[in-house]
């Protein structure tokens, strides 16, 4: 086994903000990357230094728009190998370190870009934010209570599953092909794009029923009683997910409901079964109910809150809860690396870092001298 990671000797450069690229350049790190995060001061101030994303970086403050703050950038991009940014389209050209640009100094070069609706099309320089890549790509309309208004989900689905994992992905790839070839190349990545594809299922099922997909009224969203959520007697959820008749038959067995396992899909039947379900559920505690059903195959779950998923067994066993403690002594969760290789897995090798951190740090390793770096700070280029 090779402990360095698969990544190990690949140097990224990520210049991104907010989420989608730094959760990005977190998978490239998590498995040996050398990330170095270059940050700018004047972004401390919206608070959005997603602290939790910036294990095992490095972090360099550097002012691009100084003629000096370039010109190190530049020896920086000269040696690396990944650049990651999630700026609108244009900006990194006005700014001078655009593709085009950082090609003619380093022909390798994995350039990689996020932006919300990509590098063409007519919302190019459209702002937006998750909940508008996630309307715009039919996402939205098909989250929350039928007849009610779409409801925002607490997550950020396009910014993470569109975002950051397909520039994950898209920068793996440019550097195998780079590997076969020599040449780098220019990533794309929308936001939108990644999520149109979230709906193949709805389509599937709209295309073999010949009827448009309609909030919480689907095979697998709310139509029927085998695939539903449900309260319990003290407010808390629990999910069936029993699509097979297989399972339906066995939790209809368990709630003595037998008369209803050959009416499974039965649209004459399928809301009083809801209601049945629901009255049943509501007899006893989500305890109750997760003690009773543990071992029954019928595709259950609790509904956990947040709270409750970093003590769960699972994730504990699976070392997806990563315990340590900050700088300033505070006791922290964090999420551990679920992509598991066998002979170069991933690892957390440092702690969240500071803005900045490492800055004369990177700096002293590319030859500067304590005197140009205290100048550097002097004159706001670091």
């Amino acid at each position: 086994m090779i402990e360095k990671g698969a990544l190990k000797g690949i140097k990224v450069l990520d210049l991104s903000r907010m989420l989608p690229g730094p959760y990005a350049s977190m998978i490239l790190a998590d498995h040996g990357a050398e990330v170095i995060a270059i940050e700018d001061k004047r972004f401390q101030q919206d608070d959005l230094f997603f602290n939790d994303l910036n294990r095992n970086k490095r972090h360099m403050s550097l002012n691009l728009k100084s003629e000096l703050g370039l010109s190190i950038f530049y020896r920086l991009a000269a040696e690396a190998d990944v650049i990651l940014e999630g700026f609108r389209p244009g900006v990194v050209k006005r700014l001078g370190v655009d593709y085009e640009s950082i090609k003619k100094i380093n022909s390798g070069i994995v350039y990689c870009s996020i932006t919300g609706y990509g590098q063409t099309g007519p919302l190019v320089n459209s702002p937006g934010h998750d909940v508008n890549y996630i309307s715009e790509a039919g996402l939205l309309d098909l989250i929350g209570e039928k007849r009610n208004a779409p409801s925002i989900p607490g997550i950020q689905i396009a910014d993470i599953a569109g975002g950051s994992m397909n520039a994950a992905v898209g920068v793996l790839l440019a550097l195998y092909a780079r590997e076969k070839s020599g040449k780098g190349q220019y990533i794309d990545i929308s936001m939108t794009d990644g999520v149109l594809g979230f709906l193949a299922l709805p389509y599937y099922f709209s295309q073999k029923g010949d009827t448009s997909p309609e909030r919480s009224n689907a095979l697998l969203s709310h139509r029927y009683g085998c695939y539903n959520t449900y309260e319990t007697k003290d407010g808390r959820y629990l999910a069936i997910g029993a699509v097979e008749q297989r399972f339906w038959k066995n939790l209809c067995s368990k709630l003595n409901l037998d008369e209803y396992v050959a009416l499974q899909y039965d649209d004459g039947v399928k809301d009083k079964i809801i209601s049945i379900l629901r009255k049943t559920f509501l007899e006893k505690n989500l305890d109750e109910w997760t003690k009773e059903l543990a071992d029954l195959e019928a595709c259950f779950a609790p509904v956990k809150t947040m709270n409750e998923v970093f003590e769960h067994p699972l994730f504990l066993e699976r070392e997806m809860v990563h315990c340590y403690t900050d700088e300033d002594g505070n006791e922290k969760h964090g999420f551990g690396i679920p992509v598991k290789l066998s002979e170069t897995p991933g690892s957390i090798r440092t702690t969240p870092g500071r803005f900045g951190e490492n800055t004369k740090e990177i700096l002293a390793e590319m030859g500067y001298t304590s005197t140009e770096i205290e100048s550097f700070i002097r004159k706001n280029v670091v």
